[in-house]
């Protein structure tokens, strides 16, 4: 398998991912599987602090009520502090990019929950599970077009900083959900996440939090492609106000 790894490669392949739910059943090799785990330890984290560690496991060691076979499952642990849901998003997602420019399919797998034995190995929290392997079906979309995702015009305000927050606009979510919102300042991005009703909230909140992570990391590369500093913070008052959304963090570039 290639290495690609660097940030331009990868921005790049934000514009072609596709999540792949089909999947040929041979196993990669041991050295390919040692390389994305490589891959996924040297991956730019959102806080640096918040330890992590992941897996690969075959099928039977994968709880879930509607499955997804596939050869490998990544199983993604995390300590349970500060916003450890959104630096598991941020980190994953590079990952995912990195498969795919692989030639190779993932998907993430919301649904999946590992064994008992698993989650008592670890002494962090589990997260999420990515699915991967080679695609059994085309694993590149053919142009922008056959994205489903909002316009920029319904996700953001302000006329700056287009090229970042169409990348950000492209990161994949929940049944497809897109639950962010970017208002744009003065050299930065404040982003905002969507306040579901209770209903949704009970089943999506935590995945609701992941995807934030995930489109920070396309906000992120896209920073880096086109030249512009990336820092996450939040403020202790919110910046602005969006009906309908919770303020989450803001981007300074």
């Amino acid at each position: 398998m290639e290495e690609l790894i660097s940030k331009e490669e990868l921005y790049q392949t934000i514009f072609k991912r596709k999540s792949i739910r089909k999947y040929h059943q041979d196993k990669l090799s041991g050295d390919q599987l040692q390389s994305i785990m490589d891959f996924l330890n040297e991956a730019k984290a959102l806080d640096s602090e918040i330890n992590f560690e992941a897996q690969i496991v075959d099928s039977d060691q994968v709880k879930s009520l509607i499955p997804i076979k596939a050869p490998h499952y990544l199983q993604f642990f995390s300590e349970e502090k500060g916003d450890y849901l959104l630096n598991a998003g941020f980190i994953l997602q590079q990952l995912d990019l990195y498969l795919a420019a692989n030639n190779l399919g993932s998907c993430w797998f919301g649904m999946a929950k590992p064994k008992k034995e698993i989650i008592a190995d670890s002494d962090l929290e589990y997260v999420i599970t990515l699915v991967f392997g080679r695609a059994a079906e085309d694993n590149h979309r053919d142009s922008i077009e056959d994205f489903e995702r909002k316009t920029l015009s319904e996700i953001k305000s302000g006329s700056d900083y287009y090229d970042l927050l169409e990348a950000a606009r492209l990161a994949p979510s929940a049944t497809n959900g897109q639950p962010w919102y970017f208002k744009v300042g003065a050299k930065q991005i404040h982003v905002f996440q969507h306040q579901p009703n209770f209903i949704k909230k009970f089943f999506y909140e935590k995945m609701n939090r992941i995807d934030m992570g995930i489109t920070l990391s396309h906000l992120w590369l896209a920073a880096e492609e086109h030249g512009y500093k990336f820092k996450f913070e939040k403020y202790s008052y919110d910046p602005a106000l969006v009906e309908g959304y919770n303020y989450l963090g803001t981007v300074k570039i």
